[in-house]
């Protein structure tokens, strides 16, 4: 019998300090090494997008693979690329830690569209706004050490 599985994260992480340092012009190659990263690691993208100051996620999770594990390994490889790249040369390394809550697959297609309206949801509301609010969404108790 064939074992089946369908475990979707939202991942959110940011660089050092929230600044503002993935050139928006340039973000798609980004997107497309951490794509790849992540089809290495037999795991699905469904969506990714950002702004200068955050990216997210929304991926399908391999079994055989721990969360943590999985992040930082997007994190490290993406990094030390960012910083090959001289189009991200303010780009110091991305902030510890990260946000990952798991989805309901029927919940897909809303969180697809909202991660591709990252840009112009942000005209709105800040990062730390919407942080706080998914944050607080999933009954997560916000260390305040980790705001500015």
């Amino acid at each position: 019998m064939s074992s089946y599985r369908k475990i979707l994260y939202h991942i959110i992480f940011r660089p050092k300090m929230s600044e503002r340092v993935l050139t928006i012009e340039y973000t798609s190659r980004l997107y497309e090494y951490i794509s790849g990263i992540i089809k290495n690691k037999k795991c699905y993208l469904y969506q990714i997008n950002g702004t200068e100051d955050h990216i997210h996620l929304l991926s399908d999770l391999h079994p055989s693979l721990a969360l943590a594990d999985y992040i930082r390994e997007i994190k490290t490889s993406s990094s030390i690329w960012l910083k090959s790249q001289s189009t991200f040369p303010k780009f110091k390394g991305w902030a510890d830690g990260y946000a990952a809550v798991t989805c309901s697959y029927s919940e897909r297609s809303r969180l697809i569209e909202y991660i591709k309206n990252q840009r112009e949801h942000h005209k709105k509301v800040s990062f730390e706004e919407e942080y706080r609010a998914i944050l607080n969404e999933y009954g997560i108790k916000i260390d305040e050490r980790y705001f500015p």
